[in-house]
């Protein structure tokens, strides 16, 4: 980690600078068969994209609360790092009743529509695909992003030292959260560059972010994030370490 890297958005601009084209995020759905991986530049791009929609469109600045009804997915991965461009506060698995904005994936719709800001669906579809019907009072993720800016720009200076994240209740500023994902990747297994952990924990608890986000990113290494990893026997959870060059596994 550098010394500039004082926040997430900080550490995705790093990896960035230093190696765009290279892995960083793998995410299998195991129960849809779904695989998608996305480069450091590609995972880049969706969460400019998605800071522009935050902060211009749902008008999210810093300190602002942004409520995450989401599982481990690659585009939670995104929203994490978009409220972090933008000093936003990421709440994950949060109350929406207290949030300025929610963001619910398809199966958390009923209890988001407590949040009395701006709402936002994701349909966790293969593709990053759309709903088939926009869920009433909400915004589809997938119909607004693609048409948002590639370049990013914050209105006002992320402050590193302010709430960042909120997780299981405790709450963490952007450096804690930068700072404790460096520290704790030796426990992880990982070792810097080159370094591919595959984790199957959930995103609501502060070991799985790191596992499944923060730390891979903080060394310059890469994450196989898989959603319902339960449903692999060890033969194909075998084979899959073997063809995604994993070099640790957390489930």
């Amino acid at each position: 980690m550098n010394a500039t890297d004082r926040t997430p958005a900080d550490l995705l601009a790093s990896a960035l600078a230093a190696d765009p084209g290279r892995p960083l995020v793998t995410f299998y759905d195991d129960a849809t068969g779904e695989r998608v991986e996305l480069s450091v530049a590609t995972f880049a791009n969706w969460v400019a994209k998605t800071a522009n929609l935050l902060q211009g469109d749902l008008a999210a600045g810093p300190g602002d609360r942004v409520a995450l009804l989401l599982p481990a997915h690659w585009q939670t991965a995104v929203w994490l790092l978009a409220c972090s461009s933008v000093g936003a506060v990421a709440d994950v698995a949060g109350d929406p009743a207290a949030a300025d904005v929610v963001v619910s994936g398809p199966d958390a719709l009923e209890a988001a529509r407590a949040c009395p800001g701006e709402r936002v669906a994701l349909a966790l579809r293969p593709l990053g695909g759309r709903f088939p019907q926009p869920p009433a009072g909400f915004l589809d993720y997938a119909v607004e992003v693609p048409g948002q800016s590639d370049r990013f720009v914050p209105f006002a200076p992320v402050v590193p030292r302010e709430p960042a994240l909120v997780v299981a209740g405790r709450e963490f500023s952007g450096a804690e959260v930068a700072e404790r994902a460096a520290a704790q990747a030796p426990s992880l297994e990982l070792t810097g560059p080159g370094s591919r952990l595959l984790s199957g924990l959930s995103y609501d608890t502060w070991e799985g972010l790191a596992a499944g986000l923060f730390s891979p990113l903080a060394v310059g290494g890469s994450v196989v994030l898989c959603r319902h990893l339960d449903r692999l026997d060890e033969e194909a959870l075998a084979k899959r370490v073997e063809s995604e060059r994993v070099t640790a596994v957390r489930r």
